[in-house]
């Protein structure tokens, strides 16, 4: 059985959120030491961000930390980042002949109101090299080959980066919108760095939060807590919806759902044994497999049992888990199927 224990108050892991995400290495040391660690890392996020179904609007890597802005798709962030980070520490420490953690522990993500900063962001990321001192001047920067900006540029090709949603912002016709993109990025050199975008502070330095209510219908920068990007009313909206997803968990939990619990009601959906839906190894049948696909779904999404997890109890890849996940919500969505009946 697997330990679910009670669910963390820390990340905010909202289906469809945009993040900000920051990796940086332990104690600030390298991550990258050269251009084949970067290739690495790229082909790596490429492969994990179609994988998922996640968008990539912009990214950036610097030696020793990484900016990525994503959206995530059915596959939550936590695992998209484990996935990634994890599996390229691993490929570094045995191709550089090291040991131990290369990353902080915990990766730095920030949940960002799309309408008001998703441009911002996009910029910001993107002059990152820029103001680390990788390119030596704004031309050069659009030559970078590790930042998405010459991708944007059309310079560079990254299939796996959503251009066409950041120049839709721009205009229809690509050409116009990447001349507008190309200025609007050159504008925000002179902003230098942005801490009001890295998360932290108005809880802090604002007074709490009567003072984000008292600012929420102010047109003023507001931001109400270090995991959310945004006005105070989308602070409290993104914060509502999380408690929402908590109190259902506790609420499952107390009616004493479990994974066991989960398997008897997608058995009795499917017509599978809960043996056969609970039987560690790959499913061959396709009942079966729909049964497994429906059990991953619910035990991470209504439960907030980790992909890690699963994957040790059903002796599968966490990989595998993540597919099984998003084909159990399709089925869910196609059937009509809830856990509570």
């Amino acid at each position: 059985m697997v330990a679910i224990g009670m669910p963390r108050r820390s990340r905010i892991d909202a289906p469809g959120a945009l993040n900000h995400v920051i990796a940086r290495g332990i104690a600030r040391r390298g991550v990258f030491l050269n251009d084949a660690d970067r290739d690495e890392f790229l082909e790596r996020l490429g492969d994990i961000v179609n994988e998922s179904k996640a968008s990539c609007y912009a990214w950036a890597l610097i030696p020793n930390h990484i900016h990525l802005l994503l959206r995530t798709g059915p596959v939550p962030l936590s695992s998209i980042m484990k996935r990634l980070l994890t599996g390229y520490a691993v490929t570094f420490n045995l191709k550089h002949r090291r040991k131990g953690h290369l990353f902080q522990n915990r990766y730095k993500s920030i949940l960002c109101q799309e309408e008001r900063y998703l441009l911002e962001l996009v910029r910001y990321i993107h002059l990152n090299p820029l103001r680390a001192g990788l390119a030596e001047n704004y031309e050069d920067l659009c030559r970078y080959p590790y930042c998405g900006h010459s991708v944007v540029l059309g310079r560079r090709k990254r299939e796996w980066q959503d251009v066409k949603y950041v120049l839709g912002y721009f205009g229809e016709r690509p050409a116009d919108a990447r001349r507008k993109y190309r200025e609007f990025v050159k504008e925000g050199i002179g902003q230098g760095r942005r801490p009001d975008l890295v998360g932290g502070g108005l809880l802090r330095s604002q007074g709490g939060w009567a003072a984000v209510k008292a600012l929420r219908d102010s047109e003023s920068y507001q931001k109400g807590d270090e995991r959310i990007l945004g006005e105070g009313a989308f602070v409290e909206q993104v914060l509502a919806d999380a408690e929402e997803n908590l109190d259902r968990r506790y609420r499952l939990m107390a009616k004493g759902y479990d994974i066991e619990r989960v398997a008897e009601r997608v058995a009795a959906l499917t017509g599978v044994s809960v043996q056969d839906v609970l039987r560690p190894g790959r499913a061959r049948r396709k009942v079966r497999v729909d049964a497994r696909d429906l059990l991953c779904y619910w035990a991470t999404t209504e439960l907030g049992v980790r992909q890690t997890n699963l994957a040790d109890m059903l002796r599968l890849t966490q990989p595998a888990i993540s597919v099984a996940v998003k084909r159990g919500a399709e089925l869910a969505g196609e059937k009509k199927y809830n856990l509570e009946g």
